[in-house]
């Protein structure tokens, strides 16, 4: 292989496996702050017990996230050193407001969140929990601007010629709030609170069958379930918002979503297919002009698809961008509707009756992460072969010195470190959810509906 490819590999492998515990620190860091905000409100010990167990957990995750994202730092001035000149002024003021706006948010209120339980008054403590929350929401704030920018470029003009080109922001908001980064943000952020709470669900619901902590953890199933059932309602609304973005903006990568290549012609949805990429045909089940009417609401309004533009400029890799993006969105409406499926067996009254439920819960913790990387992934390559959209190309980004065999070490060493990493991550979060919260507590169950209902209405 040759010095892109293997920078490419190298680059997708760090980040996705540092993608998976921001998501995970952004959703359980949101129900941490519901579950001490009732215990502030209620006085109900039970709260307090479940904001203290997650905030172990949320450490863990926590810590791997930050440890792991700073690598990818590094690789931007060792294999993407032309890249990192043509982008500097503008990526590099974002992760400087990361570092301002998120980062002393968080690093503030972290050690008051670990260590205060006990030694700052119980609202002081809900502040600081607030504030960790929010820095790590502002966190993915940044970076998503950062790589939104390179999907949709805006507030910029370039300067300088050939290899001494590069982009300088003209109007800062503009580049915050380029094309595609309010829809991209809001999906990253809804796809970070389905990581963190399906996370807790299946924590529960394994407590549950095996008969640990029953009365906590059925408490805490169903708050977190109600925050799981919106999240994955409102998930739907802004992935058909970011579809409709990507059409206006990047229609090369709309049509490798859905294998569209004729030039313009209405396009069909598909549920699930496989694309021929060398006769131009998709094979599976569809609905007919149906990526035209979820666009245009219109079952005979043309898309651009891929042939409208020169074979250079389109993702080389259609049916893989195809597959992520449809694995994404089959497990998207998986999770809505298991969690109405439970958010009725709830208003029965036997949410907890079949075991079957529980288990599937108990697994489905898996579902939220795959969705996030695959998404990931289908946004990035379908954006290819550009690096950032339309100005500067993946093959020009590269460093000039650097061999490949010098990468190939390197990520021969990435591996061997993360996967030492990722077993420890597993050990420590394995032991935290086995030894369970701190103590074990006769709760009176029959009044919690009472008690969300109080909460919700004040």
């Amino acid at each position: 292989m040759d010095v892109e490819i293997l920078s490419r590999i190298q680059f997708a492998f760090t980040i996705a496996f540092h993608y998976i515990y921001p998501p995970l620190s952004i959703g359980i860091g949101l129900i941490m702050v519901v579950f001490e905000s009732i215990y502030i409100r209620t006085k109900k010990k039970e709260y307090e017990v479940l904001a203290k167990f997650w905030t172990k957990i949320f450490a863990i995750t926590f810590g791997v996230g930050v440890v792991t994202g700073i690598v990818m730092e590094f690789e931007f001035g060792t294999n993407w050193a032309t890249y990192s000149r043509y982008v500097g002024d503008i990526f590099g003021s974002a992760l400087a407001a990361e570092g301002i706006f998120a980062f002393a948010i968080e690093s503030s209120a972290l050690g008051v969140l670990l260590f205060g339980w006990n030694r700052v008054k119980p609202w002081v403590h809900l502040v600081a929990t607030l504030a960790v929350f929010l820095g790590s929401m502002f966190s993915a704030v940044w970076i998503v601007i950062a790589n939104s920018w390179q999907q949709t470029p805006a507030g910029y003009h370039i300067v300088g010629e050939g290899m001494r080109a590069r982009a300088e922001i003209v109007d800062f908001w503009a580049m915050v709030f380029n094309p595609s980064s309010v829809d991209r943000l809001t999906h990253v952020w809804l796809g970070a609170f389905l990581s963190g709470t399906f996370l807790i669900l299946s924590v529960h619901a394994y407590y549950i069958l095996k008969g640990r902590y029953v009365v906590l953890s059925k408490k805490a199933f169903k708050i977190t379930l109600i925050v799981a059932t919106i999240s994955s309602l409102a998930q739907l609304f802004t992935g058909h918002q970011s579809a409709e973005g990507v059409s206006e903006n990047q229609p090369a990568k709309l049509a490798a979503l859905e294998g569209h290549f004729d030039a313009k012609a209405p396009a069909d949805l598909y549920l699930f297919g496989w694309v021929d990429k060398e006769n131009q045909e998709v094979t599976g089940l569809k609905v007919p002009g149906g990526l035209s009417f979820m666009i245009h609401q219109d079952f005979s309004t043309p898309i651009t698809g891929l042939n409208a533009f020169p074979e250079e400029d389109r993702p080389s890799q259609v049916n893989a961008v195809f597959q992520f993006y449809h694995i994404m969105v089959a497990i998207g409406m998986f999770l809505i509707a298991l969690s109405l499926f439970a958010v009725w067996r709830w208003k029965r009254g036997k949410l907890f009756d079949k075991k079957w439920l529980l288990w599937t819960f108990v697994f489905t913790a898996l579902l939220p992460q795959i969705a996030n990387q695959f998404g990931w992934f289908a946004a990035e390559m379908g954006r290819q072969p550009w690096v950032v959209y339309g100005l500067l190309r993946t093959s020009d980004a590269l460093s000039k010195s650097v061999q490949a065999n010098q990468v190939l070490f390197s990520l021969i060493l990435f591996f061997i470190v993360y996967f030492i990493l990722f077993l420890l991550f597993v050990y420590l979060m394995n032991k935290k959810i086995q030894s369970g919260p701190e103590s074990e507590i006769d709760f009176d169950s029959t009044s919690l509906n009472k008690e969300i209902s109080n909460v919700i209405s004040k």
